[in-house]
């Protein structure tokens, strides 16, 4: 019985993970020879190697390939090198690579009905609502809370700067954006600058950590697509968190906006207009015009969106003014103008953070989007074919569901775009230095129809919580810093680093 059971086992595992090896060298696509079950993927599975980690070596060892073939399990992927196909990609054929592909069904992890993850015309309809939540004016609006956030940060930042201990820079920055997306999404106080071990920021904590169970059964639900419907990827735990806190307020709010403008209020907006209707990205009537849809911005749907709202808020934040401290921490002479520009611009605003001084930083934004290419929070951008391609620069046709990704950080520290990438210069945002620039090797939020939609929101909160810091506080390597952080190898979606980033903090003067 049990060598029956073990021969059908391998007959199963045989014709769904291995009737796609052939599929690159039919297309005369280069890519390494995939072995039995794993395809090429067999570090990723087992979180020996991170999604960005895979990309970069890719990238490196094909150096003369526009694009490289790849097998995750029995599905093939193509990882693109020529910034010309991937702005075909995200923007010129964008109806044909409309889906995330980093989402799995809704009805078994509710959370993944978010706008992140939603592909096709969950994703199109929930973009549609979403767009006015992040106008200048509302922007604008929800500054005085950044200031409050920032300013809690300072003290923080100060009374850090009084010990002799490391401070771990990425910890601190998650706390700050924290509170920052606890006030501006939910109208909660989370207190995690003042707690540490705060109720939010441990929800921040369980929402990017991979376990080895975790890792498991992620791989088990892309290696063997017949069972996914009956795997529970994600931590039931942190849906039930959601559910119950989102539940919570909107009663508490009897399903009406309160009048704070948080996110929660504009998603109670667009629960009260009903449903929401618009044009089908996937589907066509007989004469080839969209089909008309609609959706219900339900409690479920609710759910999924402040999800991704706080995931997406304090996480890639964290990451990217971290790393921009820990980089000005080796460039000393570059973070002393940045100091001095912050005291020149606050000056002028009664030495007080507000929406126009944050947006006369120039030095300081400049060094935030250095950072960002050097390491930017989300190492790749993953699309989906949704229908038969032909490449035209390539010659090259492939099928729906065949995957496609983006090295960005790859693309990002390419000698051949940014001169000497792996030096932190702010010269390289000079605005005549970008217009010289080639397109499409800079994209931290993405581009197209799918770029980051809370873009100027994270912008604005990054900017906002390094000035706070830099005006009170200057950062040096400690003992324990790495000048080149190690990437934590079973990180997803979004990069973190292996350990922290201890940086010492010393009161500006001293």
């Amino acid at each position: 019985m049990i060598f029956v059971l073990l021969i059908l086992l391998t007959i199963l595992v045989y014709y769904f993970d291995t009737r796609n090896y052939s599929y690159w060298a039919k297309r005369n696509v280069r890519h390494d020879p995939p072995v039995f079950l794993f395809g090429n993927n067999f570090k990723g599975f087992f979180g020996r190697q991170s999604s960005t980690e895979i990309a970069n070596d890719l990238y490196n060892r094909f150096p003369n390939e526009k694009v490289v073939g790849y097998y995750r399990g029995s599905t093939p992927e193509l990882y693109i090198r020529d910034p010309d196909i991937v702005k075909d990609i995200l923007t010129n054929d964008f109806a044909y690579f409309y889906p995330r592909g980093l989402g799995r069904n809704p009805k078994v992890e509710p959370l993944h009905a978010s706008l992140f993850h939603a592909d096709g015309d969950l994703w199109k309809l929930t973009r549609q609502r979403l767009t006015p939540a992040f106008t200048t004016a509302r922007l604008k609006a929800m500054f005085p809370l950044v200031v409050r956030c920032a300013e809690r940060l300072q003290g923080v930042a100060l009374a850090t700067a009084a010990r002799p201990d490391a401070c771990d820079a990425r910890e601190l920055m998650a706390r700050f954006t924290t509170d920052f997306i606890g006030a501006c999404g939910f109208g909660v106080d989370t207190d995690s600058l003042g707690n540490e071990d705060s109720h939010f920021r441990k929800i921040g904590r369980l929402m990017f950590y991979r376990p080895l169970p975790v890792i498991i059964k992620h791989m088990i639900w892309q290696l063997f697509p017949p069972i996914r419907s009956y795997i529970h990827v994600f931590n039931k735990e942190l849906t039930e968190v959601f559910f119950t806190f989102i539940k919570n307020v909107r009663e508490v709010r009897q399903c009406k906006p309160s009048g704070r403008h948080d996110f929660i209020d504009l998603l109670l907006e667009l629960e009260g207009k009903g449903k929401i209707v618009g044009e089908s990205i996937e589907h066509q009537n007989p004469d080839g015009t969209p089909v008309t849809v609609d959706m219900e911005m339900n409690l479920k749907m609710m759910v999924a969106q402040a999800f991704v709202f706080f995931a997406a808020g304090f996480e890639t934040s964290s990451s990217a003014t971290s790393y921009t401290l820990h980089q000005l921490a080796f460039n000393p002479e570059l973070q002393l103008k940045i100091q001095l520009e912050i005291d020149e611009v606050l000056r002028k605003y009664d030495n007080k953070l507000c929406y126009d001084a944050v947006a006369e930083m120039t030095l300081l934004s400049m060094a935030f989007k250095e950072a960002m290419r050097m390491f930017p929070s989300l190492g790749v951008l993953n699309r989906v074919c949704a229908r038969p391609y032909r490449f035209p620069k390539l010659g090259l046709t492939v099928d729906p569901g065949v995957k496609i990704v983006i090295p960005l950080e790859a693309l990002q520290n390419d000698e051949k775009y940014f001169e000497n990438p792996r030096e932190f210069q702010l010269e390289r945002f000079r605005p005549e230095k970008v217009k010289k620039r080639r397109k499409y090797v800079y994209l931290p939020f993405g581009d197209g129809p799918r770029a980051c939609i809370g873009s100027r929101l994270g912008n604005m909160q990054s900017l906002a919580g390094l000035a706070a810091v830099l005006q009170v506080c200057s950062v040096a390597p400690a003992s324990t810093t790495q000048r080149v952080p190690r990437v934590d190898s079973r990180s997803n979606t979004v990069q973190a680093i292996r350990g922290g980033l201890p940086l010492q903090l010393t009161v500006r003067g001293q």
